[in-house]
């Protein structure tokens, strides 16, 4: 089992910034690939961005591309999400993921919400106008 928990939502506004936390209770929280996705209500959860175990790799939606960086900090069982320039279009529930099965290395399946197994319960980003 995975806890994911994230933190760093809240209320912004249009072109401020946002960091939001994902820290996983894992010893192997390295060799997870993690993602983050967004969700706004009566619509599907959409992929955001996502970065590989070993931090070579990272993965943006073109909507955010320029805009927001992820990162991980091994060390600290850690996942980043450092949002820029937000716009009201941004606000949604932001929520973690974790692929601990080695899902999201192949094919599209990084932009996919099955390929992670582990999920936290989502924080809140709301950007005003």
């Amino acid at each position: 089992q995975v806890q994911l928990v994230e933190s760093g939502g809240g209320l912004v506004q249009a072109g401020g910034s946002l960091r939001l936390s994902c820290v996983a209770s894992s010893r192997t929280f390295r060799l997870y690939a993690m993602g983050w996705f967004r969700q706004t209500p009566g619509k599907t959860r959409v992929f955001v961005a996502a970065v590989s175990w070993s931090s070579g790799i990272t993965y943006y939606a073109d909507s955010v591309k320029g805009r927001f960086t992820i990162s991980r900090d091994n060390a600290k069982n850690t996942v980043y999400l450092q949002m820029n320039s937000l716009t009201p279009e941004d606000t949604a529930v932001y929520y973690c993921a974790a692929d601990t099965r080695k899902t999201t290395y192949y094919g599209d399946s990084v932009y996919q919400t099955d390929g992670y197994d582990y999920w936290g319960q989502g924080t809140q980003v709301t950007v005003s106008s």
